[in-house]
């Protein structure tokens, strides 16, 4: 049996969705930002914090647990600069908190959604597991912790562990069922979507000047079923004892430009977006791509959905969504 902490989230419920083909599935999740309809019908759900010491015993006690994957950070860049202390609490001691737990009931495998934010701002435009970890900010910062403390608590006491690093997860479940939904919205493809759907008036493009092929940034992205396919190959590779501990990064190996993401979702759609060219964003580099070759060596991995395919279903999502509000 696998505990999915934060699986109620974008990523986490599209990784449970797909666990529970394999394996018995119990998710905890406060649900501050994750949806209870996104949860699979068929997994245990206990709404509970993984700070929460009682509730953490009690799943451990009551159920035959052999690994956690954890997917309950906060997540916004600009949140964690205005507010750190939220995210060290949840990032960091909130999640020794699982840890711990987890020594206590001999638990020992632990696969972590961490970010391609622990590198900050790389000198090099193709990030390999190689690249120097710097991040700029409390989010980044707080995720790197986790991944420290996670070695030093292999040295220590064996827990096992596979770290995720990816920058832009995108798209929806093929079946319609779950898809990407943030308040606000921050991310780029949904944000077009929105405006393609009249609920956003524009879409700002922040800077056309950058050195890449049209002059917008360029960005990985990587359709969130392929994500969730990596952590469980991850996971299998721990529960078969293949390995101990590994970090990979995760990343389509090209990225996608500002302009190319409008133009594809224009082209998907049929409809015309009304992008507004801005100044540039202070410290955004203008390529971040993670190359995925270690992953693809040692499990096999790698992405299936092309760009189209990943717009082409939240573009599905969104106007389901949008029809259900309105009936």
């Amino acid at each position: 049996m696998i505990l999915v902490v934060g699986g109620a989230g974008y990523i986490g419920s599209h990784l449970v969705k797909e666990l529970v083909e394999q394996k018995a599935v119990i998710v905890l999740d406060n649900l501050s930002t994750g949806r209870e309809d996104s949860i699979d019908n068929r997994v245990r759900f206990v709404k509970g914090d993984l700070g929460d010491i009682l509730t953490l015993d009690q799943l451990f006690s009551e159920y035959p647990i052999e690994a956690v994957m954890h997917f309950a950070a906060n997540s916004l860049v600009g949140e964690s600069v205005q507010d750190p202390y939220k995210y060290y609490n949840n990032n960091v001691s909130n999640t020794l908190t699982l840890l711990n737990a987890m020594l206590k009931h001999g638990v020992k495998n632990f696969i972590f959604s961490s970010t391609a934010a622990t590198y900050g701002i790389p000198e090099t435009d193709l990030i390999t597991e190689e690249t120097s970890t710097n991040p700029i900010n409390p989010y980044g910062r707080s995720k790197l912790m986790i991944e420290q403390i996670l070695e030093d608590f292999h040295q220590a006491y064996g827990i096992n562990y596979i770290v995720l690093r990816y920058f832009n997860a995108a798209g929806a479940h093929v079946s319609g069922e779950i898809g990407e939904s943030h308040e606000p919205e921050t991310h780029l493809i949904p944000i077009v979507l929105e405006n393609l759907l009249g609920q956003r008036e524009n879409i700002s493009v922040f800077g056309t000047d950058y050195d890449t092929h049209d002059g917008t940034c360029i960005r990985d992205y990587i359709h969130v079923t392929d994500l969730a396919n990596a952590h469980i190959l991850s996971l299998n590779a721990l529960l078969e004892k293949k390995m101990q501990t590994a970090t990979y990064n995760l990343g389509n190996g090209k990225g996608y430009s500002v302009k190319e993401i409008i133009d594809t979702c224009e082209k998907v759609t049929g409809i015309k977006a009304n992008a507004v060219i801005t100044d540039r964003r202070p410290g955004d580099p203008a390529t971040l791509v993670a190359s995925s070759e270690r992953i693809y060596h040692d499990l096999g991995w790698k992405t299936e959905y092309e760009l189209e395919d990943i717009i082409d279903s939240a573009w599905k999502w969104h106007k389901r969504i949008l029809e259900d509000s309105s009936n």
